[in-house]
């Protein structure tokens, strides 16, 4: 969907920020930040029970502009078709059961709700809720009916809610809500959609580690930056993620599943799960190829001699298995190839051995790829080199994977 705005190209774009009457709603405060540190001019609307959470003079002051909970208000104006028109991307956090529930079936009781009938750019919901209401039979049809009409309706967070209980229902990281909002508005800015929507996706992440002893272990520089890119992209383009991530310290992308790893075999038994129901696999985790033969239950000291040498198994070949094994028919499969050298040799090489639909190659060491928040890629395909990604950050070239990924879909898979 794209927005009816008529705004410059040089005038900051226009963001509908509806805050639901959750306890989470002060972490929207957060969140509101970040969308006008970034540039853009963001409108609150709060429903009127959500301001005995926080009040309009607080969102008034960190947007600016002003705040009103009610069509009758500027009623000459006609805010909520106004609003809606030329808005650029509407965010709903947190999005309560109630709202949720009242945009499903199209009721226009408020300024909110009215206006997301009205508007014609992306909308994302950022839901917040107590367990048993997000997963009551209900809210999930609501959710479906939301997806189903374009609307990107995220995964909440599991973790503490209020009073002792926890679960499924938490309001995402704010930042990562920001960075899902930003990669929803380029999008929408520029006519591309939620073209995952419906799709289901798992990606891997950062770098195994191969225990040695209690305190040691062998490893990779891997960050797991490229990964969280890859999820987090896709979820703003609409798909239900999967994120397999191996010993990373980043927040978890908003409206994606996160399952953490340690070691080789481990991500292997995780991503074979995630996978068997996934349209794509993105294996962009730095998997160690060896193991220890034997770990020791103690720590390893010093001797004044020459310790043994360090016998090594080889780990599975997990990208070989997904791309010989498909877990349903259609699964398109990417892998990642990290490497020195003669990039591009290597690539081919490694892509002809493992057998996936693409291979993301890109030079490492020295300070690149590895923990930075840019890269550059290659891709290759069994024909050849399907795109040169030059070096920017790593949200851009996860939307370039992705495109690519797309690309390959048939209606029928």
């Amino acid at each position: 969907m794209r927005s009816d705005s008529r705004r410059a190209p040089d005038e900051p774009a226009r963001i509908i920020l509806g805050v639901g009457a959750g306890i989470a709603a002060y972490k929207v405060c957060e969140l509101l930040r970040d969308l006008t540190e970034a540039g853009l001019q963001v409108r609150v609307m709060p429903t009127r029970d959500s301001l005995h959470f926080v009040g309009a003079a607080t969102w008034a002051a960190l947007s600016g502009q002003p705040v009103a909970p009610d069509v009758w208000d500027d009623a000459h104006e006609v805010p909520h078709v106004r609003l809606g028109r030329e808005a650029d991307l509407v965010v709903v956090a947190p999005a309560t059961a109630d709202l949720l529930a009242k945009a499903a079936q199209g009721l226009a009781g408020d300024l909110l709700t009215a206006t997301l009938l009205t508007a014609r750019c992306p909308v994302l919901f950022a839901p917040a809720m107590h367990t048993e209401m997000w997963e009551h039979p209900a809210t999930q049809a609501n959710v479906a009916l939301l997806r189903a009409r374009e609307a990107v309706v995220l995964e909440p967070a599991t973790g503490r809610l209020t009073g002792a209980d926890s679960g499924p229902g938490r309001l995402p990281d704010p930042g990562e809500l920001f960075q899902t909002a930003v990669r929803l508005l380029d999008r929408g800015v520029a006519g591309l959609g939620t073209d995952l929507a419906g799709r289901r996706v798992v990606v891997s992440a950062g770098g195994t580690r191969e225990e040695l002893d209690p305190v040691r272990f062998l490893g990779n520089w891997s960050s797991g930056r490229q990964g969280y890119a890859l999820a987090r992209t896709a979820a703003a383009r609409g798909a239900e993620v999967t994120l397999v991530a191996a010993n990373v310290a980043l927040p978890d992308p908003a409206g994606v599943r996160v399952v953490r790893v340690t070691s080789a075999c481990q991500l292997r038994e995780a991503v074979r799960a995630a996978a068997a129901g996934a349209d794509a696999v993105v294996m962009a985790a730095a998997v160690a190829d060896f193991r220890p033969l034997s770990r020791s239950d103690v720590k390893i000291k010093k001797s004044g001699q020459a310790p043994e040498p360090l016998a090594l198994a080889e780990n599975p070949d997990i990208l070989r298995e997904l791309s010989v094994h498909r877990m349903r028919r259609g699964q398109v499969v990417v892998g990642f190839g990290a490497e020195t050298g003669d990039v591009l040799a290597a690539g081919r090489d490694k892509l002809a051995r493992k057998g996936c639909d693409l291979l993301v190659v890109n030079q490492v060491g020295n300070g690149l790829a590895f923990g930075t928040v840019d890269n550059a890629a290659v891709v290759l395909a069994a024909g050849g080199v399907v795109a040169d990604i030059p070096r920017g950050p790593k949200d851009v070239l996860a939307d370039r994977v992705w495109d690519l990924v797309a690309a390959r879909f048939t209606p029928d898979n």
